[in-house]
């Protein structure tokens, strides 16, 4: 084995790429082509399977995990951040190339409609005022 293929023991990602049914909306997903599918393509929902690290499946929670914003980085692309909707936990996974660009555009929509600075609000309840 190379040096850059030794596993380093606790932060090594385990690759477990298996296709499997949202549990959600019940699509049917394929295996990922270059990494470990770890959420639905249609409606971005996951499953708390991961404990402590990315593919490691120890999580007793099994939980739906809930895409609540999809955030981007530039190096590693459009993210996605999920919240277990049974225990809290929060992580981030990166969106695969087949991901449904509406539901990302969607879920994108949302959380800034959510985060609307109040000093915009404002401004447009003075104008409508002074009509």
């Amino acid at each position: 084995m190379t040096r850059a293929l030794k596993p380093f023991p606790g932060t090594h990602p385990i690759t477990i790429n298996m296709g499997f049914r949202c549990a959600k909306c019940g699509k049917i997903n394929p295996r990922a082509d270059k990494t470990c599918r770890n959420h639905c393509t249609g409606c971005l929902y996951s499953v708390h399977v991961d404990k402590d690290r990315p593919g490691d499946r120890a999580s007793t929670c099994m939980g739906l995990m809930e895409p609540i914003r999809i955030d981007y980085n530039s190096k590693k692309g459009f993210q996605i951040l999920h919240v277990c909707l049974k225990c809290g936990k929060e992580a981030i996974n990166k969106a695969a190339t087949d991901d449904d660009a509406e539901t990302i555009a969607k879920i994108m929509a949302r959380q800034n409609i959510a985060h609307e600075p109040e000093t915009n609000v404002h401004k447009r309840k003075k104008s409508h005022a002074r009509s």
